[in-house]
C-alpha cells in the first residue's frame, strides 16, 4: 500500500475522522506530522500545500487535502485507486 503522511494536531476532529476513514480502507500506517508540537512544520506545510488548517493529507506523492477532500474522493469512489498505488 502507498505511503500517506498526515500534518495534524492533537485536537482536530477532522483529523480524527481522517484517520478513521484511512483505517477503514485498510491503512496500517499513517505518518501523522504533529504541527502543534512541532510548529516549524505547520511552516513546511503551509509551503507545501498553500493551505493553514489541518489536516493536510498526502497520498504517496498526491496531496490530496484536508478531510472533505478525502472523503469527496471516497464518494466518488476514487480513493481505493489513489492508496493501491505504489
Amino acid at each position: 500500500m502507498v505511503k500517506v503522511i498526515m500534518y495534524s494536531t492533537a485536537i482536530c476532529p477532522y483529523c480524527v475522522m481522517a484517520e478513521r476513514l484511512l483505517l477503514k480502507k485498510g491503512v496500517e500506517n499513517i505518518e501523522k506530522i504533529r504541527v502543534d508540537i512541532e510548529p516549524e512544520r505547520r511552516l513546511e506545510m503551509m509551503e507545501k500545500t498553500r493551505r493553514r488548517t489541518v489536516p493536510q493529507i498526502y497520498i504517496g506523492e498526491n496531496h490530496v487535502g484536508g478531510y472533505d477532500d478525502l472523503a469527496a474522493l471516497e464518494r466518488a469512489g476514487q480513493l481505493d485507486r489513489l492508496l493501491a498505488h505504489d
